[in-house]
């Protein structure tokens, strides 16, 4: 059976007219030279970077963040912001909606995702996620003490993780339980009262016409039709990123009460930005 999120209700079906097929000519190999092109340069960086820094890696990640930038330009998507991403060391954790999660949250700060295993083989994303330096792990139990000493390994060298406690994308139009066994590592001798753990809540505004889940990619969703949807769309909507106040890990008494504060506290900026129809600019 599927541990990912299904939707009662069916996608919505992908139609695409002239004038987007004309888009996705016009968008797709600008994307795909970004994108790509990004890709080479970056590994080419990280092999001056790694004789001399290790796991630290100071200049790729800016790299990932303008190719990010430059991404949500080419789709036409805007990009607000509210808040800041902490300065302190620790990780970030958001609701998961969409690959285009990928693009809005590596615009905004130099971070590093942690991602399920099997996202490591997918054609394009994987190539992707494995060139900017995505911390894979297993989504099995037995596995949960070596993925805790991966994520302090990394965490130690001062990296800026980022991760989905949902464990699963959604439509973008809710927020799942968040799974508490990847906070496990934050609770570790060397990083506990060290760490801070910053809430983040990603809503998408749908295009006008649009249905309120166009940007929402979950279940067997096919990823090529999904997009050429977003490629071929005219005018384009918004998604709306809010970096809450961060959290200090020893304030906590555990690995599930800190899960379950954060996704609270995500599950409530959630349902404010929702309900926000004028987001400002920042």
């Amino acid at each position: 059976m599927s541990i990912s999120w299904q939707s009662e209700e069916a996608p919505d079906p992908v139609k695409i007219g002239a004038v987007g097929w004309a888009l996705v000519l016009l968008r797709g190999p600008a994307l795909a030279v970004l994108v790509f092109g990004g890709l080479l340069i970056l590994l080419l960086l990280r092999l001056l970077e790694r004789p001399f820094f290790g796991l630290r890696r100071p200049f790729s990640p800016l790299l990932t963040q303008v190719v990010c930038r430059g991404a949500l330009l080419i789709l036409g998507i805007r990009l607000v912001v509210r808040g800041q991403v902490m300065h302190q060391r620790g990780a970030l954790v958001a609701n998961h909606a969409s690959w285009l999660d990928i693009f809005a949250l590596n615009a905004l700060a130099r971070i590093y995702f942690v991602s399920k295993a099997e996202v490591a083989s997918w054609p394009g994303i994987g190539w992707l996620a494995r060139g900017t330096g995505t911390l894979f792990i297993e989504r099995n139990p037995r596995h949960a003490r070596l993925q805790a000493e991966l994520l302090e390994e990394r965490l130690l060298a001062g990296h800026k993780l980022l991760f989905f406690p949902e464990g699963t994308s959604t439509d973008g139009l809710r927020v799942l339980p968040f799974k508490p066994t990847l906070f496990a590592a934050f609770f570790a001798k060397p990083l506990r009262d060290n760490l801070h753990v910053q809430p983040v809540s990603v809503v998408y505004r749908a295009p006008p016409s649009a249905p309120k889940r166009h940007y929402g990619w979950w279940g067997d969703m096919d990823f090529g039709s999904h997009l050429l949807k977003i490629l071929s769309t005219p005018r384009q909507g918004v998604v709306l990123v809010t970096c809450h106040d961060p959290l200090r890990v020893a304030d906590f008494a555990d690995r599930k009460a800190l899960a379950a504060r954060c996704a609270e506290v995500v599950r409530r900026g959630h349902e404010i930005s929702l309900r926000d129809a004028t987001p400002d600019v920042n």
